[in-house]
């Protein structure tokens, strides 16, 4: 009889110990793959599951936001009480505040971007706006706020006619012209009401 408890004792130790083992062994898996996730990949997640954050875009500029789309450099949201989009590039982002549940969210796997959504950059939604001759209204880093439709966006810029927010662009209502580096862009929005994004 005290052969057989002392193999049963042999046997809860080992399977004990396997299960200790395992149980590391998922742990520092687990500290790999969140090793080698990005900040894109956390934001594609809490856009996946349309959290509430505020984006901290520095010199105390924040956004209380849904998370609604990402692109491959910029993601879109909405503020409350207004469903026009803002796309935020992702190089403005000096941090994301966020409940727990969606900060613990945001560190699960997530689909990859579809080949065609990878390839949005930035200039390819400003390229969009400015064919589409939407009125915009720009934040930029000194804190301004510009009014305006995008003529062009380059590879790292895009030129802008200023005009009052609720003029379209004429000639007559163009008050100047500025080029703009997205490195200077907090947010862009889409002023027409029911504005997509591409």
């Amino acid at each position: 009889m005290e052969w057989d408890h002392l193999f049963d004792d042999l046997e809860g130790q080992l399977a004990s110990e396997w299960e200790a083992e395992r149980a590391a062994l998922d742990a520092e898996s687990e500290r790999l793959r969140i090793s080698k996730l990005t900040l894109h990949d956390r934001l594609r997640a809490l856009c996946g599951q349309a959290s509430v954050v505020v984006l901290d875009l520095g010199d105390e500029h924040r956004l209380h936001a849904t998370m609604r789309t990402i692109g491959a450099d910029w993601i879109a949201v909405t503020i409350r009480n207004d469903p026009r989009p803002l796309i935020v590039p992702i190089a403005a982002i000096a941090g994301v505040g966020t409940d727990h549940g969606s900060l613990l969210g945001s560190l699960a796997e997530t689909a990859e971007l579809s080949p065609l959504r990878a390839r949005m950059d930035l200039g390819f939604v400003l390229r969009d706006l400015a064919r589409r001759r939407t009125t915009v209204a720009l934040a930029v880093r000194d804190g301004g706020l510009q009014h305006g439709t995008i003529d062009r966006a380059g590879a790292d810029h895009l030129d802008i006619a200023l005009h009052d927010a609720g003029e379209p662009r004429r000639t007559s209502t163009v008050r100047g012209f500025r080029v703009v580096p997205f490195s200077s862009l907090r947010w862009i929005r889409a002023e027409q009401p029911g504005a997509r994004l591409p």
